[in-house]
């Protein structure tokens, strides 16, 4: 493919991880994701077209509004950017092929409960039945190898979760039990497995580096969908390639 395909992925990828954004910030507040217009959380204004071009008039207005001087959270144009470059990965790595169809879904889901997750400390079942609605028939129509393994993967992984929360007392969310039964939809029941190990992996290191900042606390609970969010994506365009470093390195 020409690089004109890439471009536009990415061009694609800016505007659609705008729009995640105002998805996952409105809609765990029960907001229209369509009115009101966007606007300054702080002086209400509507914000020009100039305003609106994702990423760059952020950097034109030096992460400020222009009218009450009010910041705005650099965590708009680093979902903007993140939504952009893994959109843009995909094809380089799956090739453009029907699985694309998948994986730009999947990030879709990804980036949104991460917005959702950070800012509320919530994963909405909204968000979840929707995406499940667009998931499980895509994975029906281009399946898993055998074909049954997303009703596998899906068991697993609510499952799992389901019992760490047992065990561990509301040690983890309804949200996370739920967002792994649909990742196991689309990752089997190896891929869900692999997720939640390096979703625990990231998540012990984002924790860590929280506390080191003092933007985490000892024994008080945090938002776990950004380590679920690279636990999935490394499960998703690596698992396989694990799985098989795995046994050969341990001659399995």
């Amino acid at each position: 493919m020409s690089a004109f395909y890439y471009i536009y992925v990415s061009i694609v990828g800016l505007c659609l991880g705008s729009f995640y954004n105002v998805v996952g910030l409105r809609v765990p507040k029960g907001e229209s994701i369509i009115t009101p217009r966007s606007h300054c959380t702080q002086c209400q204004r509507i914000l020009g077209p100039g305003e609106l071009v994702p990423f760059f008039s952020y950097l034109w207005l030096r992460g400020k509004c222009r009218n009450c001087g009010t910041s705005i959270s650099p965590l708009y144009p680093v979902f903007e950017i993140t939504t952009s470059f893994l959109f843009l990965i995909a094809p380089w790595l799956l090739g453009w092929s029907n699985e694309l169809i998948i994986a730009w879904t999947l990030i879709s889901l990804l980036i949104i409960i991460c917005i959702t997750d950070i800012h509320y400390m919530l994963i909405p079942d909204k968000i979840l039945i929707a995406f499940t609605l667009v998931l499980l028939p895509l994975r029906l129509v281009f399946p898993l190898d055998p074909w049954w393994d997303l009703f596998v993967g899906a068991l697993v992984g609510f499952t799992l979760l389901f019992l760490i929360a047992l065990i561990s007392r509301g040690g983890m969310g309804g949200g996370d039990i739920k967002l792994f039964a649909v990742l196991g939809l689309i990752l089997g029941w190896k891929g869900v497995l692999i997720a939640f190990f390096f979703s625990t992996v990231y998540g012990t290191i984002i924790g860590g580096v929280g506390m080191i900042f003092g933007k985490v606390r000892r024994g008080k609970p945090m938002p776990f969908g950004p380590a679920i969010g690279l636990g999935t994506i490394t499960a998703y365009f690596w698992g396989e390639a694990l799985i098989d470093w795995y046994f050969q390195f341990f001659r399995i």
